[in-house]
């Protein structure tokens, strides 16, 4: 695992070759840009960032500290879609929005909409043991919706046959589901089993390239929430 750069580190010198991508490893945000460099195979140089503890070279090149972003043609790009976006566009093969115009603002609104199952997530894994149920039960409905989609869509992934840019924009958070037992220590448990169109693209999406390349079990994701939770620097590091 490679170290997250922290307040007193010094700047890695850029890579000839390879773009600069400004990363922290458990980052669901971060991930996503991070398939679509795998999906794409554009070779990059991922520097790791302590978000809890900021290097001061990092903050003066970027002072609001954010992660994902990239250094292109020595332009500093932020912002997980707008970079998702960027990198479709810059690096066409393979192309990701490749479903025409009208379906590519479908996904995008789609995409848009998930943010309620993320943010649902977070109440869950982060909030005081007396909200842990409800959180929980909110979660659940909110991915009832997406449930729908996938069976309205009536496809292996979200975006047809193959995973396309909609599946790697929500795949980070279903990665995460299955650290909530360990993290509450089995009391919630995520009912897959609920959701049958998503347990089988969940099951597709996790043998694929560029998502098993980037991949991290459980344990690692609920270890990172529960140091995080505590405040502790270990969150970055163990």
């Amino acid at each position: 695992m490679a170290k997250h750069l922290a307040k007193d580190s010094v700047e890695p010198q850029l890579v000839p070759g390879k773009l600069r991508f400004y990363s922290m490893r458990y980052c669901p945000y971060a991930q996503r840009v991070q398939l679509v460099l795998n999906a794409k195979k554009i070779p990059h140089d991922p520097v790791f960032i302590n978000l809890s503890d900021k290097p001061e070279w990092y903050l003066n090149i970027f002072p609001a500290g954010k992660v994902p972003a990239l250094i292109y043609d020595g332009k500093f790009l932020s912002e997980s879609l707008h970079l998702a976006d960027f990198l479709d566009e810059q690096y066409p093969e393979p192309p990701l929005w490749k479903n025409g115009p009208l379906q590519k603002i479908l996904d995008k609104i789609f995409i848009e909409s998930f943010g309620k199952v993320t943010s649902a997530f977070y109440k869950l894994m982060m909030t005081t043991p007396e909200l842990e149920k409800s959180n929980f039960n909110e979660l659940v409905e909110s991915l009832k919706p997406v449930e729908d989609e996938l069976a309205q869509r009536d496809s292996k992934y979200f975006g047809g046959s193959s995973p396309q840019m909609i599946d790697y924009m929500i795949w980070p958070w279903f990665e995460r589901f299955d650290s909530i037992e360990p993290v509450s220590k089995g009391l919630f448990i995520f009912p897959l089993d609920k959701f049958p169109k998503l347990e089988k693209w969940k099951n597709a999406m996790v043998a694929e390239e560029a998502v098993a390349a980037y991949h991290l079990p459980p344990d690692k994701h609920a270890q990172h929430f529960i140091y995080r939770k505590s405040g502790l620097p270990a969150a970055f590091n163990f």
